[in-house]
């Protein structure tokens, strides 16, 4: 999590953020405040719920409220928040923090929330996380907005993307799919490559089918069987005949999956066929004249596989007159958001509801999960999120458990300096807000924590010898009620 942090603060660095910052406790705001504009923000400070929602909400990138205030609250600038501007990211802060208040301030709209005394670290971490997300859904309005031209024709197969990596996949492939060139796709499993298939077949104008199979789930003699077809007769047991996939996908596209499954005589009927234009039924001589567009697809190196002698040289030459490359999700990071979207609404299309939010803490495990099943894995996980998922909102806890803990296992001590704090200062939030609650009376304050008043006294002598205290005084790292 550290890297990722470090990351985002570095790609943030120069970005000034708008800051519409509403609390009516005077000292805790202009702490806040100080702290903020101290990273070069722009703050604009409102003493009250009535004060902020005099300004023009859409002017600012993000909105920073107290919930509890005279009058109108936090709930009624969210409120307003939503209306008026609904990418403005809004953050509250409350001193009742609990699971079921912050579900009902996520279900309201509220991008997140912190609990008082507000950890200043932490805010500043979450305004640059939350300026970075408002960023995200303009880009992603404004995609939807593209995708929606006349120029999309109905039907088309939706490539979701707009990394370099992608751009230069979609370049070849409108280079490509007009031709009858075969194509070979290259990539891991999961990243997309039926779709992508798929995509190659709506845009190459042939009026015939889309057909797809897998060398990989199919026996030999089936697969055999599948490609080729067969004459009454010829398979035991079943009196009938069969006609070839690839003439069921005349004047279409063939796409063969997983080639480096194929088993070699399979690989031998290919190369024939592909060499006359022709089929032959199992069973019979007699060619058949084909014009199907041939697309396949394998996640291994064939040029290894030709090497170690599993895979024909003579099949591959022909099969790969174009390749595509097909990059994995790591590869393309920066398309995680817009898949996200893009699943979150074609599920919610599904289920007949309205897309649900994300928590931000469930969008920040999105956005740094590494994906190794690739689009595939992420599509699932979206999914049954929104299965899970109580109301309009998704929580963290609605996300599996490999992608909760997955930086934890990967980096068991990242984050400590940044997202965790370290146990002394831990220890020493904890003494202050006991204080805090005794007025600044120590015996009364260690009657609380259990110990004696000289050992509360070693505390602090210890943190002013060691440099582990958190500042001149609580309010140099919290700001609170």
């Amino acid at each position: 999590m550290r890297g990722i942090t470090f990351a985002l603060c570095r790609r943030m660095r120069d970005v000034t953020v708008r800051v519409l910052l509403v609390d009516d406790d005077d000292d805790a705001r202009a702490i806040m405040a100080r702290t903020l504009r101290g990273v070069g923000h722009q703050v604009v400070e409102a003493t009250d719920g009535d004060e902020a929602l005099a300004f023009d909400l859409t002017t600012f990138d993000i909105i920073l409220s107290d919930l509890q205030m005279p009058r109108v609250g936090g709930r009624d600038v969210l409120a307003a928040a939503r209306a008026q501007s609904p990418l403005t990211p809004v953050v509250i802060f409350t001193a009742y923090a609990n699971a079921e208040g912050a579900l009902d301030l996520l279900t309201l709209g509220a991008y997140d929330y912190l609990p008082r005394p507000v950890d200043l670290t932490r805010l500043k971490l979450l305004v640059l996380r939350a300026s970075e997300w408002r960023r995200l859904q303009l880009e992603n309005a404004a995609l939807r907005q593209q995708q929606q031209r006349p120029t999309q024709r109905p039907g088309d197969p939706q490539l979701v993307g707009t990394s370099p990596a992608m751009l230069n996949v979609y370049k070849v492939v409108a280079q490509v799919a007009p031709t009858t060139a075969p194509v070979l796709l290259v990539g891991e499993a999961g990243t997309g490559k039926e779709l992508l298939a798929r995509t190659i077949h709506q845009r190459s104008g042939r009026a015939g089918p889309f057909l797809s199979v897998s060398c990989a789930t199919l026996p030999e003699a089936v697969l055999t069987h599948e490609l080729f077809g067969y004459e009454a007769g010829a398979v035991p047991g079943i009196p009938g005949g069969k006609r070839s996939l690839f003439e069921e996908a005349h004047e279409g596209t063939l796409f063969i999956d997983d080639l480096e499954a194929m088993p070699p005589k399979v690989q031998a009927l290919l190369r024939k066929v592909l060499e006359e234009k022709a089929v032959r039924h199992v069973g019979s001589q007699q060619p058949i004249g084909i014009d199907t567009r041939l697309v396949t697809a394998t996640r291994a190196d064939l040029t290894r596989e030709v090497a170690r002698g599993d895979f024909r040289e003579d099949l591959l030459f022909r099969l790969q007159v174009v390749t595509v490359q097909v990059p994995p999700l790591s590869a393309r990071r920066e398309d995680v958001p817009l898949l996200v979207e893009h699943f979150l609404q074609h599920y919610a299309a599904l289920l007949g509801r309205s897309a649900p939010m994300l928590a931000g803490d469930a969008r920040q495990i999105l956005l740094d999960y590494d994906w190794p099943g690739n689009v595939r894995e992420l599509a699932q996980t979206v999914e049954r999120a929104m299965l899970l998922a109580r109301g309009n909102v998704i929580l963290k806890d609605d996300l599996p458990n490999a992608l909760r803990h997955a930086d934890a296992k990967a980096h068991p001590t990242d984050g400590l300096d940044t997202d965790w704090p370290t146990l002394s200062v831990v220890e020493r939030r904890y003494i202050d807000r006991v204080l805090q609650h005794t007025g600044g009376n120590k015996t009364r304050a260690a009657e609380v924590l259990g110990i004696d008043r000289r050992t509360l006294s070693r505390l602090f002598a210890r943190e002013r010898a060691t440099g582990e205290g958190e500042g001149e005084g609580e309010h140099d790292e919290a700001a609170s009620n």
